[in-house]
């Protein structure tokens, strides 16, 4: 079981928090969109037999693609891939993008999820945020998607931002439930270096982030949604019963994929790479038959980190079995060892030979996870 994921590196406008690879100049739009088809050539052994049950089209924002575009890339896939016939196929939007006559495209181009960047119902968070959409938009595309057949719907939210009150947090959550979203991804406001965002706060033209606020946020949150009967599936991931992302919990479990578009990243088990984070050498390296990348071989120990983050950020956890299958016994008593400190505190516990975050340790994942590597 393998999936694919396309880079689609063009934006209408710069969101202030983003340091996500991309350019609002559309110029190189249908360069880029040969490219990524070449590429998929040039990469078809990279899974070598293994079928493709999902496919990802990230950004960027892909609803930017015309019809013809993703008919283009997807006909390529299916000429060079094996993609299961009850594949997901995801496609990331912005609500402005989402027109009937869109959605109407989409589906007909066999896109069967969304992924909306709604990010906030609040008129004044979208504002700040830099964000293409108004409110009604955000709330629109979720109707008209719902309206155009598309059941498969996910929409990220942000908590923690400045001027965002508990009061206006819990509208954004209620709102999503309301709509009958089956699916939310919640990430905290995060400030990465030589974002907009960064900028305005060392300049103090807008207030830092607070995370007390972020986990005072987020605490709330695990609350609401279990209560509406959602399943707290991975660290920033909700969703209904039946609903989970195929594709991410894919990257969760280790198994392998392929990167299509500048700065995509692949990983067969053993090794990792990631395509230059330039659209102009990136086109230039394919139209002479070459896919830019660099590439990282795994060590043992790097796997296993690897491994102890991912695992941990699941509502399964650490399979303790499995690592003691696959880097020994001792590496297994080391890391149960290690663990008594976090199950001493109330932040993890071990079910039959699983090792998982409790919610009080959720808030904490990050820093626990390191602190169990090799």
């Amino acid at each position: 079981m393998s999936g694919i994921y396309i880079h689609i590196p063009f934006c209408k406008q710069a969101c202030y928090y983003c340091n996500f690879h991309f350019s609002t100049s559309m110029s190189q739009k249908d360069a880029m969109v040969a490219a990524i088809i070449r590429e998929i050539g040039l990469q078809q052994h990279y899974l070598g037999k293994d079928t493709v049950h999902t496919v990802y089209f990230g950004g960027g924002t892909p609803s930017l693609l015309a019809k013809a575009d993703i008919d283009a890339i997807m006909q390529q896939l299916h000429r060079f891939f094996t993609i299961a016939p009850d594949a997901e196929i995801t496609l990331e939007a912005n609500p402005d993008d989402l027109s009937m006559e869109k959605l109407q495209e989409l589906k007909a181009s066999g896109v069967n999820r969304l992924s909306i960047g709604v990010q906030s119902f609040h008129e004044a968070d979208l504002q700040w945020m830099n964000r293409a959409h108004n409110s009604q938009q955000a709330m629109d595309c979720i109707t008209n998607a719902q309206a155009a057949g598309f059941q498969n719907i996910t929409i990220d939210l942000i908590y923690g931002g400045p001027g965002l009150s508990d009061e206006g947090w819990a509208f954004n959550v209620q709102q999503a439930i309301r709509l009958g979203v089956p699916h939310l991804s919640c990430y905290a406001l995060t400030v990465e270096p030589g974002t907009a965002l960064d900028t305005f706060i060392r300049k103090k033209k807008m207030e830092a982030v607070d995370p007390e606020k972020a986990a005072r946020h987020f605490e709330m949150l695990m609350q609401w949604v279990e209560a509406a009967g959602y399943e707290h599936y991975e660290i920033s991931n909700f969703a209904l019963p039946g609903w989970h992302s195929r594709h991410n919990s894919s990257y969760w479990k280790g198994l392998p994929y392929l990167g299509l578009g500048p700065s995509a990243h692949s990983f067969n088990g053993h090794s990792r790479q990631w395509n230059i984070a330039n659209n102009a050498l990136y086109i230039k390296s394919i139209e002479k038959g070459e896919v830019p990348f660099e590439i990282e071989t795994l060590t043992a120990e790097m796997q296993f980190n690897e491994y102890i983050m991912t695992s941990l950020r699941t509502s399964a956890g650490c399979d303790m079995g499995w690592v003691e299958e696959r880097f020994g016994a001792d590496l297994a008593h080391q890391l149960r060892a290690h663990s008594q400190a976090f199950i001493g505190k109330g932040w993890m516990e071990q079910v039959d030979t699983f090792l998982r975050l409790t919610p009080a340790g959720r808030l904490f994942a990050d820093g626990i996870a390191s602190d169990l590597f090799i």
